[in-house]
């Protein structure tokens, strides 16, 4: 917070400065003055990259596994014209990388997007496989205003797909002007290809009812103290397209107005980062454009709060070994993956997963706790017995091993959306002692096959 205060008293002292300034010239400015504007081209790519950096495709890290060599141009193969963009997306065992991604920068010092309400491409496969990632905003620096659209599901034909832009009037010098992420989940880790044509921002006028939602929708009361800073996450928005469709993308913090109902409790920045000032109860809320977003957090801040987190932005996490053991006999793929510049917990191709801190670290000691929280999303129909067991193991390997489980069953998850769970721990059938926490797992048994998971921990109410 000194950051921003240190920044606004700057700006604040220099603007007075100015009045100073001003006052004492007493003029005012002519007609013919002009102030900066960049550049408001639409296009990005119609056959050739347009006004975009030399590099046209800047990658992600190699060192993290990001593959270099699978990206170039197809002058026989286009949507409209003679060319389009053709990457290919590495099998895991590929030297060059595992997976492809990277962005696309604009030449200049930016481009002048308030015109436009939405970015759009047509794209095909060569097989139905899924794109995990797509979207804009992002320039390997601040990233400010990213926006990304998960699991395209590929066709062999062309399709087009739409992403909406959150809030227009936010982008008057935007760098990033397109962003992908793809490894081989959905294809079982075979590799394929996919290409993209016609890819520029327009102003369909048909991207309507906007939704925003922070924390999945849900209004989430936090236990915390005074000095904790809590990250708001799970920044989401949905709008309903022109065919008819709602589309729900990811957005980052800077696109959202926060407000704390009292910030003698908690306040909180323009990143969505509240920090805890005093003891006492507070409502975090947000909208973006004037449009209030679903969800608050509750902040009930104490002298001290008893909290036990495996995976959240909102309290350290414990050490785990990791968040997919990839058991001899288990299907399930994934495990932690970047949205919207944060972290959640993805899996595909579930049947049972397990998140494990018994190996190479300590085991937790839960006794005291009451409750645990979770959220998950399930990214796919739900069928009329679906389900997800939640198990917790303890003393992992040992004599006195015992489990316990709890079911949540499908009818109380939604499709695409994130739900908020507190189960009390006295509902895990069959544990005993909970001194030596060491695994919870996943299990839908093939029933739901792909979940996000995120903000997991253990409270004592």
């Amino acid at each position: 917070m000194k950051i921003y205060t240190y920044t606004n008293l700057r700006f604040i002292l220099l603007l007075g400065l100015g009045f100073v300034a001003f006052s004492s010239c007493e003029r005012d400015f002519s007609d013919e003055v002009k102030f900066a504007t960049f550049s408001a081209n639409a296009d990005i790519f119609t056959d050739t990259p347009v006004s975009l950096t030399d590099e046209f495709f800047v990658s992600f890290d190699p060192a993290i596994g990001a593959n270099t060599e699978g990206f170039g141009t197809d002058d026989d193969i286009a949507f409209e014209g003679s060319s389009s963009i053709r990457i290919d997306v590495p099998a895991p065992d590929d030297p060059n990388g595992s997976f492809i991604g990277g962005i696309f920068l604009d030449r200049g010092a930016g481009r002048d997007l308030t015109g436009f309400d939405a970015l759009t491409f047509y794209i095909k496969g060569s097989t139905t496989a899924t794109i995990d990632e797509v979207g804009f905003g992002s320039d390997f620096e601040e990233d400010k205003f990213a926006v990304g659209l998960q699991n395209i599901r590929l066709s062999t034909d062309w399709k087009k797909v739409i992403i909406p832009i959150p809030d227009p009037s936010k982008l008057v010098q935007e760098r990033g002007m397109f962003r992908f992420s793809s490894g081989t989940l959905s294809t079982n880790g075979v590799g394929f290809t996919f290409w993209i044509d016609e890819l520029r921002f327009e102003n369909l006028g048909t991207v309507a009812q906007s939704r925003p939602s922070i924390l999945g929708g849900n209004d989430s009361r936090f236990p915390t103290t005074v000095g904790q800073t809590v990250t708001i996450s799970q920044l989401q928005q949905t709008f309903n397209l022109g065919s008819g469709i709602d589309q729900t993308i990811s957005v980052t913090p800077s696109y959202f107005s926060f407000e704390s109902s009292d910030p003698n409790v908690a306040f909180v920045d323009e990143l969505g980062e509240v920090t805890v000032a005093g003891t006492g109860l507070t409502e975090i809320t947000a909208s973006i454009a004037g449009v209030l977003a679903e969800g608050k957090l509750l902040v009930e801040s104490s002298e001290s709060a008893q909290i036990v987190s495996i995976f959240t932005d909102l309290f350290a996490d414990i050490p785990v070994d990791n968040y997919n053991g990839f058991f001899l006999g288990q299907n399930t793929k994934g495990g932690l993956v970047e949205e919207s510049g944060g972290q959640i917990i993805r899996y595909t191709e579930l049947d049972f997963v397990s998140i494990n801190f018994f190996q190479n670290v300590a085991p937790i000691d839960i006794t005291e706790m009451t409750d645990l929280r979770i959220s998950i999303r399930v990214e796919e129909s739900i069928d009329p017995g679906d389900f997800i067991n939640i198990q917790l193991v303890n003393s992992v390997g040992n004599p006195d091993l015992t489990s316990g489980t709890f079911r949540i069953e499908g009818g109380d998850l939604v499709p695409n959306e994130w739900v908020e769970f507190q189960i009390p721990l006295s509902s895990f059938t069959g544990l005993g002692a909970r001194n030596a926490i060491g695994q919870l797992f996943f299990v839908s048994d093939g029933t739901i096959s792909n979940v996000s998971i995120d903000n997991i921990f253990f409270s004592a109410e």
